[in-house]
């Protein structure tokens, strides 16, 4: 008489039980994670007793119609020609060495205009920023 085994091991592993765990373990880790509250050292910095003052600001405009403006520090815009514009920029830096200038071009100047002006700060070693929009009057 032969024996014949009815249950048949599976070789197929089902992984719902172990995704159950590491689901729980993962909540249990967010939990406490936000519960530890870390002990931080706590240091008192010095108090500086001069305030540092922002570097003069010299502003040079290209508007679309190629028009050259220029001012220094908090003062009204002044048209210039390209030629005017490396005088005028020398003097500002006479007044102020570490003055910074900032170009603001309209967005259909063509961009050699702009490097122009670059040039001319490049070869007078003065610090340039490109600003993206205009100055607010």
């Amino acid at each position: 008489m032969a024996l014949k085994r009815r249950n048949r091991i599976s070789p197929l592993f089902s992984m719902a039980s172990m995704t159950d765990v590491i689901f729980l373990l993962l909540i249990f880790f967010m939990i406490t994670s936000t519960a530890v509250s870390p002990n931080a050292i706590k240091v008192l910095l010095p108090q500086g007793k001069q305030q540092t003052s922002a570097k003069p600001l010299t502003r040079v405009v290209i508007d679309k119609e190629l028009n050259f403006y220029a001012a220094f520090g908090n003062e009204k815009e002044q048209p210039l020609s390209l030629e005017e514009l490396t005088p005028f920029l020398k003097a500002c830096a006479q007044k102020e060495p570490e003055m910074y200038v900032a170009l603001y071009a309209d967005e259909s100047v063509p961009y050699r205009e702009i490097v122009r002006v670059l040039n001319i700060a490049n070869e007078n070693h003065f610090k340039m920023v490109l600003a993206t929009r205009m100055p607010d009057e």
